[in-house]
């Protein structure tokens, strides 16, 4: 194998590091509805992404099949509305409840693909998904003692993550005859296309933001889906799955810490307790999977 043009380890650290902006970002444009900060996210991805795309992979275009482009809509769809689901959270709930509890995500992967293409569990796995998921249920019941509102937002929080996880599902055989680029844009394109559906269904006035918000929403663009999830799938060349995802798990200690600077978010004990529960179960999880299963990087933040 040859020698990587600059060490992979930094890239994974330079990659959590910018997903972990993307929840912070969203509370930065309190003025905007969800719908449209998800739009513009995506938007303005799709966008950045069209000339190398359109110029250097238009080809695999005609490697789409049918069915193929039934599951990426599908898919897009599923990937709007986790966008949707998720950042509606933040509007409820603290960063740090909302962030953890998204990152269960590759436990409803494990449980989808249990129920849709009978993958076994090894007992390590199930002890682990029940420490994470006794993990969030400290979490919830914590923020439930706060305010009804809080616990809202962390069952939105939960739903983002089920809703990322059908994205997944829908896609993966899709997925597997594109390349990254040209997959992400169109799944992208579509979600854009059903976000713009949505937000004219609701009223939601797509002008008149401050200049402040539509840096968010390009920053929300380029940080964690191009520094975030570009620089994860680039690292797979070089680092191993199980480690990659390593790097992920982490993605809440980030997103906690960058609200607590930025926002003045101070993290409950019960957060504290359940999400090193949850953070605890996801390394376990993620070390009795590792020699089982391919991971994707998740494009949830």
């Amino acid at each position: 194998m040859r020698i990587p043009p600059f060490n992979p380890y930094v890239a994974v650290v330079i990659g959590v590091i910018s997903v972990s902006t993307s929840a912070v970002l969203v509370k930065l444009a309190p003025q905007a509805p969800s719908a449209i900060i998800a739009n513009y996210r995506l938007l303005l991805a799709v966008l950045i992404m069209a000339p190398y795309v359109l110029l250097k992979n238009r080809h695999e275009f005609k490697l789409i099949q049918k069915r193929d482009w039934i599951l990426s809509a599908l898919a897009g769809v599923f990937l709007a509305f986790h966008f949707i689901v998720w950042f509606e959270s933040l509007d409820y709930t603290s960063v740090a409840s909302s962030v953890v509890l998204v990152t269960l995500q590759p436990i409803f992967a494990f449980l989808g693909t249990y129920l849709f293409f009978q993958e076994r569990f090894s007992y390590g796995a199930i002890i682990s998904m029940i420490i994470a998921l006794l993990g969030s249920v400290i979490i919830s019941w914590g923020d439930f003692q706060i305010s009804g509102a809080a616990l809202f937002g962390d069952m939105l929080a939960l739903l983002g993550a089920i809703l990322i996880t059908a994205y997944f599902l829908m896609g993966q055989q899709a997925r597997k005859r594109l390349s990254l680029m040209t997959y992400t844009f169109v799944v992208y394109g579509i979600s854009s296309v059903t976000l713009i559906i949505y937000n004219l269904i609701g009223g939601n006035d797509f002008l008149g933001y401050p200049a402040d918000h539509w840096l968010v929403f390009l920053a929300l663009a380029i940080f964690p889906t191009f520094f975030g999830h570009t620089l994860f799938n680039w690292a797979l060349k070089w680092l191993s799955t199980a480690t990659i995802s390593m790097g992920i798990v982490f993605e809440p200690v980030g997103a906690s810490i960058l609200a607590y600077i930025i926002l003045g978010e101070v993290i409950t004990w019960s957060q504290w307790l359940g999400g090193s529960i949850v953070l605890f179960g996801l390394f376990l999880f993620t070390m009795s999977t590792a020699k089982k299963r391919k991971v994707t990087i998740s494009h949830k933040n």
